[in-house]
């Protein structure tokens, strides 16, 4: 069993809510049903005091938890392939390649991101998750922030909770867009298919602002920044205004090859074995140097040689990688 203290301070967001409700929104990891459980044994603390978990809390308030994770539950360390792009004292950023599950969990034992971690950094075994304050779904690649301390942790956990991470995404769409927009829909799981989420109005607060970075005839190439961060955010919210993810075979028909296509972008479409989505940015002031981080992720091999085709040849990976976020 590992046990190691996270301590963190109730932000304006959470001020005046049950413990465990303010708790469990930033500890994403673990369930309400866990999160009382440590409450209710004492693992949890408000001031250096014991609360029942309906106990309403207050900004500036300290909460301490201790959580309680059994070992058999935990990954184990193994060998994985990711590249590491920053890395200090406190604080790694890693980019994962698609396919690579982020978690263990039903059907992902092993294998995952979170095993390479504790490979590459044994004491991540001390953090919830290894340190990953965020995740990516297996077929998206791109970047992750990982805590290596429990400092960094608490504190990136609360940044990222108050929208102070500025997340930046690369996608090719299928359809012609004719402008970007900001799309505000609520999320749930859909209730007729419980591996999909879909926008509900009884849902979870959901908020993707999106620009056109490259126009095709039948296919945009987009930059995205999450204002809010739901399971499969945008690749509901893209499939929501009827331009899914090329290659999503969740949200969207998989290949949606146009007519008229060359020998060579529909080989290269028929290629496409996940969606076509690039998590490229991530942007924050360092909590402790204070110093602003900016890590860029290069487009992966599969989406540069679409865009590729879909431009006739006439773009190079450098021109691809200089498109910019329009301001």
């Amino acid at each position: 069993m590992n046990q190691k203290k996270i301590i963190f301070l109730i932000n304006d967001e959470n001020d005046n809510q049950r413990l465990d409700k303010a708790i469990t929104v930033l500890l994403k990891d673990f369930s309400r049903t866990t999160i009382k459980n440590w409450i209710q044994k004492g693992q949890v603390l408000v001031d250096n005091e014991r609360a029942e978990p309906k106990h309403k809390v207050h900004k500036g308030q300290k909460i301490e938890v201790t959580p309680i994770i059994e070992d058999r539950h935990e990954a184990t360390p193994e060998k994985i392939d990711f590249t590491v792009l920053f890395e200090d004292e406190d604080i790694l950023i890693v980019e994962k390649p698609s396919g690579l599950v982020v978690h263990p969990g039903h059907g992902n034992p092993k294998g995952t991101l979170q095993n390479g971690l504790l490979y590459y950094l044994p004491d991540l075994k001390h953090l919830p998750r290894a340190g990953l304050i965020h995740r990516l779904d297996k077929n998206t690649s791109g970047l992750l922030i990982v805590a290596k301390t429990n400092r960094a942790y608490t504190t990136m956990v609360t940044k990222l909770e108050q929208r102070k991470i500025m997340r930046e995404y690369r996608a090719i769409c299928v359809g012609a867009m004719t402008s970007g927009a900001t799309i505000e829909a609520s999320i749930a799981r859909d209730p007729r298919n419980r591996i999909k989420f879909s926008t509900a109005e009884n849902g979870k607060r959901a908020v993707t602002n999106y620009r056109i970075l490259k126009k095709f005839d039948h296919h945009t190439y987009i930059g995205l920044r999450l204002e809010t961060g739901r399971t499969h955010q945008i690749r509901v919210h893209m499939s929501h205004i009827k331009y899914p993810i090329l290659g999503d075979s969740l949200y969207g028909n998989r290949l949606m090859i146009p007519s008229g296509a060359s020998d060579y972008l529909k080989s290269a479409l028929r290629q496409l074995k996940r969606q076509a989505l690039h998590a490229s940015k991530v942007t924050f002031v360092h909590p402790f140097t204070k110093e602003k981080v900016s890590i860029d992720s290069e487009i992966p091999e599969d989406m540069f040689t679409i865009l590729s085709e879909l431009s006739g040849n006439n773009l190079t990976r450098e021109e691809v990688n200089s498109l910019e976020y329009p301001e």
